[in-house]
């Protein structure tokens, strides 16, 4: 069993690489169009299908398409991102560190489709930074944000940033927490580790309304994304814990 998984791991990540550097081109001569939706898709199934992940997806309410929403998530590994654009049904413009944008090409290319890129350390440069995706207009495009700010090593969520609760509260739109389970099992979050095949679960929970907050008392919308993102998780680990017993 070792031996496979070294032998996945070790011939998967040059091609995980290759296709994430060619993706990224086809991505940044597309911009952001319905051309880099399917590459980008492309890319995630890829990546899983390297990475062994087999994804379970519910949807715990239907989301009409061409509607706008602020996605909130966990974030526990680097496979959470391809598990979620693997199954979502709209399309994201994920708000991501700085630092990804000093990647080759990658940088470039996610720039072109229209993710953003903030600094962490910089609240109100982030907030702006957010502001000027939102004035471009979204277009039934989704803003998505991992609120924790970065990969949780533990099964306990992390406090959540309050971006995701502002740019709802800015937008009028409604959230849609996200639970991902079982990433961490595949792809540890921190370091180099082998792939270990298995399953992944992605819930899309109910959607959590903006209004009735106010940008004043953010800290009650950023309680209540944790809250619903935390009840989304408890489902994706049954998911989870369903599949193995198989």
């Amino acid at each position: 069993m070792i031996v496979l998984r070294v032998l996945r791991t070790v011939l998967g990540w040059p091609l995980i690489v290759l296709a994430t550097m060619i993706c990224a081109l086809l991505i940044g001569m597309g911009g952001e169009t319905q051309f880099s939706e399917k590459v980008l898709r492309f890319w995630a199934r890829l990546f899983l299908a390297v990475a062994g992940a087999r994804v379970t997806v519910q949807r715990d309410e239907p989301l009409p398409a061409g509607r706008s929403y602020v996605f909130v998530s966990n974030h526990t590994s680097n496979l959470d991102v391809p598990a979620i654009v693997s199954v979502t049904d709209h399309p994201l413009r994920f708000i991501a560190k700085q630092e990804l944008r000093r990647i080759p090409v990658f940088g470039w290319a996610a720039e072109r489709m229209g993710h953003v890129f903030i600094d962490r350390k910089d609240p109100r440069g982030a907030a702006l930074a957010i502001r000027k995706r939102i004035e471009q207009g979204l277009g039934g495009v989704g803003l998505f944000f991992f609120a924790e700010g970065t990969r949780a090593t533990g099964e306990e969520l992390l406090p959540f940033k309050k971006g995701a609760a502002v740019a709802a509260l800015e937008t009028g739109l409604d959230c849609v927490p996200i639970g991902v389970a079982g990433a961490r099992d595949v792809l540890r979050p921190k370091g180099f580790s082998l792939f270990q095949p298995g399953p992944v679960a992605v819930v899309f929970g109910k959607t959590l309304p903006s209004a009735g907050h106010a940008l004043d008392r953010r800290h009650e919308l950023v309680a209540a994304q944790r809250a619903a993102v935390e009840s989304a998780l408890g489902e994706a680990r049954s998911l989870v814990s369903a599949d193995v017993k198989r």
